[in-house]
């Protein structure tokens, strides 16, 4: 099971890593084809329509993965009531394109929404299907697709914006991605749903899936409060500035942390019943994001104005000194998104709603308080909310299995400590060379990244070693990173590669064992650009 998590983890992580590529390749081509203002007119809509979009996704695929057992009966239950939920939100959200219209004085939105409305579908389609795999632990096929969805998804995007299609061209390619996923999806995947029928543990699953879409809609409306509250009083000009640095924020963490999140749960699902190993598993993960997170986040806010510079030019210089004032929160917003691994592997959606609930009030109240400094005080309470609602988050949700928060605090202190320190030493060195720091052009911005770079990493890695006083922190990622490259043998493949079919009619008493439905997800030969 270790090596199955690690493999998987290492299999996210590079498509993660792939993906963040492709999505940066694609934010610097259409950032220079398109304006900031066609950014913030498709933004304005699918602020809602992700929303609905998610619908099964964050629920069904949370249920299908945390349960025991499984059999036919039960998950062709749950298909076909996300089927009809996802129908429904896509007829009612399409409907709602004229009232979104008018609350921004835009009337393309209307149309915006009815093409967008085609997302909730595509999405609702693959939902079963997607969790299976994810059940089965194959997260190599799931994120070789998703890879495929995006890179198709971007390659239309940019033609289309070639063409001179503006915002369409983003619109278009909101919507192929979720129907590229679906078609892979149900190619891995090739199981198929019977009638629906009565079936124990369905009414037990659904209650579990709305927990969990509760807590999701929950923590939507606290990361998308922003997005309305600086369109409705800046602007759609302002949003596209303000929504761009934020996506650069969001795809430096939330690559990381929502990757891993699925290969997490799976992991210590099966762990929950060992209460020590369960929290040694997870203190170690804990520590290897703090490592990882606060690094990236200290050397992004070193380097964050250049760095959009290179990227989207010129032009978008206002969300270069935004994208600054996000970065710091890189690191904790890492440590933060733990807490969703600790509520649904050990089964408590509802625990996990309840917190949400505490989230939007406390999240809401900070960016509230920060709009009276327009985006750039958004941007400061974001990461003020992070930095004050994590140690709570993660004491809240350990609580079942007695995690004690200094056993948090002495896992991640000296990453922070050393993060602090390193970007501070590093602003001091480069404000004593002031002409070098002003030369404009993108030639100099590259020279000053790599150099601010180099400069925090060796500072970095330095206090960590200083303050751990060996090189375990070193040497695990070192290690982690030779058994998620490895292969592995006969044994260690991955699973699903053998094909097993139960029967369509098993009943309740005859319950399949955790693995064997998923088995069925197998090829039938062996996070939006905008």
């Amino acid at each position: 099971m270790r090596q199955l998590a690690t493999r998987g983890a290492g299999a996210t992580l590079f498509s993660g890593a792939v993906g963040l590529a492709t999505q940066i390749v694609a934010t610097v081509v259409l950032a220079r084809l398109l304006t900031p203002r066609d950014f913030g007119l498709v933004t304005i809509v699918t602020t809602f329509s992700l929303l609905f979009m998610n619908f099964g996704m964050n629920g069904i695929t949370e249920a299908i993965v945390q349960r025991d057992e499984i059999n036919h009966a039960l998950a062709s239950n749950l298909f076909w009531i996300t089927i009809a939920g996802s129908t429904l939100l896509a007829v009612g959200f399409a409907s709602a394109g004229s009232l979104l219209a008018r609350l921004f004085a835009d009337p393309r939105v209307t149309g915006i929404s009815e093409v967008i409305s085609l997302t909730i579908v595509f999405t609702g389609l693959q939902v079963v299907q997607a969790a299976l795999l994810k059940r089965e632990m194959r997260f190599f096929a799931v994120s070789a697709n998703d890879l495929f969805a995006r890179a198709v998804s971007v390659v239309v995007s940019v033609w289309l914006a070639w063409l001179g299609w503006g915002y369409w061209a983003l619109v278009a390619g909101a919507v192929v991605s979720p129907a590229s996923s679906c078609i892979g999806t149900w190619i891995l995947c090739p199981w198929m749903p019977g009638l629906p029928r009565r079936a124990a543990g369905t009414g037990s699953m659904v209650r579990f899936a709305i927990h969990t879409y509760g807590r999701f809609s929950t923590g939507y409306f606290t990361n998308n409060l922003d997005n309305f509250l600086v369109g409705w009083k800046l602007g759609t000009t302002s949003l596209g500035l303000y929504k761009k640095a934020y996506d650069l924020f969001v795809l430096s963490s939330g690559q990381l942390s929502l990757g891993l999140t699925m290969v997490a749960v799976s992991a210590l699902s099966r762990l929950q019943r060992d209460s020590a190993q369960y929290k040694r598993y997870f203190l170690s993960a804990l520590g290897v994001m703090a490592f990882v997170g606060m690094g990236i986040g200290g050397d992004l806010t070193l380097v964050g104005k250049d760095l959009i510079l290179v990227l989207l030019g010129p032009k978008w210089g206002e969300s270069g000194r935004l994208f600054t004032i996000f970065a710091p929160g890189i690191g904790i917003m890492l440590l933060y998104c733990t807490h969703i691994w600790l509520h649904l592997s050990m089964g408590r959606a509802d625990r996990w709603f309840r917190w949400g609930i505490v989230d939007l009030v406390v999240t809401t109240v900070f960016l509230c308080v920060g709009l009276h400094w327009n985006a750039e005080g958004i941007a400061v309470a974001w990461v003020a909310s992070y930095w004050v609602l994590t140690l709570p988050s993660l004491w809240y949700a350990g609580r079942p299995i007695q995690l004690g928060i200094s056993s948090v605090i002495a896992v991640t202190w000296k990453y922070i400590v050393a993060s602090f320190t390193a970007g501070g030493i590093a602003l001091l060195v480069v404000q004593q060379m002031p002409s070098y720091v002003s030369v404009p052009g993108t030639l100099w911005a590259i020279a000053r990244l790599a150099t601010s770079s180099l400069l925090f990493v060796a500072l970095y890695l330095g206090l960590v070693i200083a303050l751990h006083r060996s090189l375990a922190p070193l040497n695990k990622v070192a290690g982690l990173l030779r058994e998620m490259t490895s292969r592995g043998k006969g044994s260690h493949a991955e699973p699903g590669s053998e094909r097993c079919t139960p029967d369509p009619e098993t009943s309740p008493k005859d319950m399949l064992a955790p693995a064997e439905i998923s088995r069925e997800c197998v090829n039938k030969s062996g996070t939006s650009i905008i």
